[in-house]
């Protein structure tokens, strides 16, 4: 039995887990999956325009009647136009990165769509908070696509303890451990995104998930650095040649963006697991085998209430 929660409560779901918004991954066959898993899925509009992101929460509504969201990248040119039709759709929630999403706070609320930024920072969640969000997702470096610096252990006590809204930890979660170290930090739930990439309702290219399935514990490098917005993925020839690239003084910003571009749809959409961007956390080593979404929800939390049980006896 789960107990009073703060997210359960705030989006009437059973788990208080969110899926993490991973470009050109999280669709919206894995969003509905997970919140029909007792979840709370989310469709990442990535680089997308708006015609998409309206398109996947339509087909989501077909396939779930319970709620779910959209990650935001406000870096995105077409962001302020996909803001509008989350506030057209009243999607449950907006989760964004990249940005500060305070100027679009008001106009998501007052449509009835929670907000919740994604924070690598103790400064900026402060000052998101002033701005009237609802919640904060707090990732540590240890997460995979677009990272911070601090790791989770270290950002989520101290996020939780500058603010007064739910905390959602992020970063380096797999299994139940990691579920129970979290609400031990001080978190009111967690956003989880490497697990799910194994999720059969997931439909990134089978190579893709195989070579997830095949990762240890140091198989991720990051990359990406120079354009200050760096990525963790699984080591391959792309993350190689990438790491070479960065490394020559005479490197030229645009040569490299033209390098980056396109390795993720390459490795999600064509399956290119040597020449592609394989975005994935540390747990990566953890993640050990597909099962549906609704399995993957169910174990964790069942695993978080064991250790609890477990390390209560101890004590």
């Amino acid at each position: 039995m789960i107990m009073k929660n703060d997210i359960r409560e705030m989006f009437g779901i059973e788990y208080p887990i969110l899926q993490g918004g991973m470009a050109w991954v999280a669709e919206a066959n894995l969003a509905a999956a997970v919140s029909n898993g007792g979840g709370l899925g989310l469709i990442a509009a990535g680089n997308a325009d708006a015609d998409y992101v309206r398109e996947q929460i339509r087909k989501a509504r077909e396939l779930t009647d319970r709620p779910f969201g959209v990650n935001v990248m406000l870096m995105n040119p077409a962001a302020e136009s996909i803001i509008r039709v989350l506030c057209e759709e009243q999607v449950a929630v907006a989760t964004t990165g990249a940005g500060n999403p305070s100027k679009y706070v008001t106009d998501l609320k007052a449509a009835g769509v929670k907000v919740i930024p994604v924070v690598a920072s103790v400064a900026l969640a402060i000052r998101l908070e002033r701005s009237g969000v609802d919640a904060l997702v707090a990732e540590g470096t240890e997460s995979g696509g677009h990272i911070g610096e601090l790791t989770t252990m270290a950002l989520v006590p101290q996020v939780a303890d500058a603010v007064d809204v739910p905390v959602i930890a992020a970063g380096g979660i797999a299994d139940g451990r990691g579920v129970a170290a979290a609400f031990m930090l001080g978190a009111s739930g967690v956003q989880v995104g490497t697990r799910f990439l194994a999720a059969t309702e997931c439909r990134v290219a089978q190579p893709y998930k195989d070579r997830l399935l095949k990762a240890k514990d140091s198989d991720t490098v990051v990359t990406g650095r120079p354009t200050g917005h760096p990525v963790r993925v699984l080591k391959n020839k792309f993350a190689k040649e990438a790491l070479a690239l960065e490394r020559q003084e005479s490197l030229s910003l645009e040569d490299y963006e033209n390098f980056l571009s396109g390795t993720l749809r390459a490795a999600v959409v064509d399956g290119d697991v040597e020449h592609g961007s394989l975005m994935a956390g540390q747990i990566a080593g953890l993640v050990q085998r597909e099962q549906p979404a609704a399995e993957i929800i169910r174990e964790m939390f069942t695993g978080a209430g064991s250790v609890y049980r477990e390390r209560a006896l101890e004590w």
